[in-house]
């Protein structure tokens, strides 16, 4: 979680934030509309780095309007900048929430789901096709054909000579013409 940041007296470019509330909380609307307004772009500035930009004035207004409802919970003893930072904290978190909670768009009902039959039935059949060849041939077709080896590589991991590889690749894709062709004959 991000840590509290409690704005301090200074922050307030109009004068303190302190002396302002408790006059507001003592009836002096002009005071109190003006601390309102200086609070509004320090909020700003608070979520603009907790929130996603589309929620930000959201949040700034939630924090206004609990300002305004709990105004009379201040004590003009403490300082005004921890309890207006516990405020927006609590409404962060509660954005937060809301993230969590809320889709930002509902699913698609015709959600399409790709289709793998054949992927899968084609390299079942080749792993099957490999099987039919012998263990030299089907291991340099998959390490050369399938996994991109270079035949150099091929050789080291096989230890069968570069020319070996290369005449096993042969001969086996040979092989699986040949079966292929007999197979299509049979159907």
């Amino acid at each position: 979680m991000a840590p509290m940041v409690n704005p301090k007296a200074g922050d307030a470019p109009g004068g303190n934030w302190d002396r302002m509330m408790a006059a507001g909380q003592a009836g002096d609307a002009d005071v109190y509309r003006a601390l309102l307004a200086e609070l509004a772009p320090w909020l700003h500035r608070y979520y603009l780095r907790r929130l996603p930009p589309a929620m930000t004035e959201d949040a700034v207004q939630d924090v206004l309007l609990a300002v305004h409802e709990k105004r009379h919970t201040y004590d003009p003893t403490r300082p005004f900048g921890p309890w207006l930072a516990a405020i927006a904290r609590y409404k962060w978190i509660d954005r937060l929430r809301s993230l969590k909670s809320e889709p930002t768009e509902p699913p698609d009902e015709n959600i399409g789901v790709p289709d793998h039959e054949e992927a899968v039935v084609t390299g079942s059949t080749f792993h099957q096709l490999l099987a039919e060849l012998k263990a030299p041939q089907a291991e340099a077709i998959r390490l050369v054909k399938l996994e991109g080896y270079s035949v150099e590589e091929a050789s080291s991991a096989t230890g069968q000579s570069i020319s070996l590889i290369k005449v096993n690749i042969h001969r086996g894709l040979m092989r699986l013409a040949s079966i292929i062709r007999k197979a299509g004959d049979v159907h």
